[in-house]
């Protein structure tokens, strides 16, 4: 049996007035420059998430003003956080990118783990979808999705997309011992596929921010797929003390 995690949940609600903005009429005041209404919903907010994962978890609840993005970046380097969970948007992939949605930042500039969160039903997870390549980040996911499944008693299905770059036939046959189902797809088309009957979706990051993150398969399957997705990446922190310990 595998040894239970306790890890630390904390919950982070910002609030702000936009930046000025040009046009506009009447004498109320617009919602986007309402310092209160802004600060009562980011409130709101942060109660109903704190008491519907009062249940599974004890949490620490914040509430700072500021943007999203910059507030759990700076969050996740202060605390050394090895994971950070986001909802989506909806409002896809290229869209994200130009009007700068949060999960799509954090895919691009986070040192730790992203979840993008979807609706899921109450028996989740149930089902898990992990992509393998043979690579060193293909194999962390395989491990996370391994670990996810035996905790959850959850089905575990791993694919392997041949119509991308090279596999390696060796190491995928190492890390899955062989139980692993073959696509002829490119990798993002074979796992968007797969998480379209799954609950979750994992996959492996090599490390890509920015823009050299546009158009990884990470990238671009925490936007296409239908269910929730987690790319798995070492954190920073992780990897600095692991080079100070050589």
């Amino acid at each position: 049996m595998l040894e239970d995690v306790h890890g630390e949940l904390s919950l982070l609600s910002t609030w702000d007035i936009a930046p000025t903005i040009i046009g506009g009429t009447g004498t109320h005041i617009p919602y986007y420059y309402d310092e209160e209404l802004q600060r009562r919903v980011a409130e709101r907010n942060l109660a109903a998430a704190s008491e519907h994962v009062r249940p599974y978890a004890r949490t620490t609840a914040t509430l700072v003003r500021g943007t999203p993005v910059s507030e759990l970046l700076q969050a996740i380097d202060r605390d050394q956080r090895t994971l950070v969970v986001v909802g989506s948007s909806g409002t896809g992939r290229l869209l994200g990118i130009v009007a700068g949605a949060v999960a799509t930042e954090l895919i691009h500039k986070a040192p730790c783990s992203i979840l993008v969160a979807r609706a899921a039903p109450a028996t989740f997870p149930k089902r898990l979808v992990v992509g393998v390549d043979g690579s060193i980040e293909s194999a962390a996911a395989y491990a996370c999705a391994y670990f996810l499944a035996a905790r959850f008693d959850a089905e575990l299905h791993a694919v392997v997309a041949r119509g991308g770059k090279g596999v390696n036939e060796r190491l995928v046959a190492a890390i899955t011992d062989g139980a692993h189902v073959d696509s002829h797809l490119p990798p993002t088309e074979a796992l968007a596929a797969a998480a379209a009957e799954a609950d979750l979706v994992i996959v492996g990051s090599r490390g890509l921010h920015g823009v050299r993150a546009l158009g990884s398969v990470s990238e671009r399957l925490a936007h296409t797929a239908a269910c929730s997705a987690l790319v798995v990446r070492e954190p920073v922190w992780q990897r600095v003390a692991e080079e100070l310990g050589r």
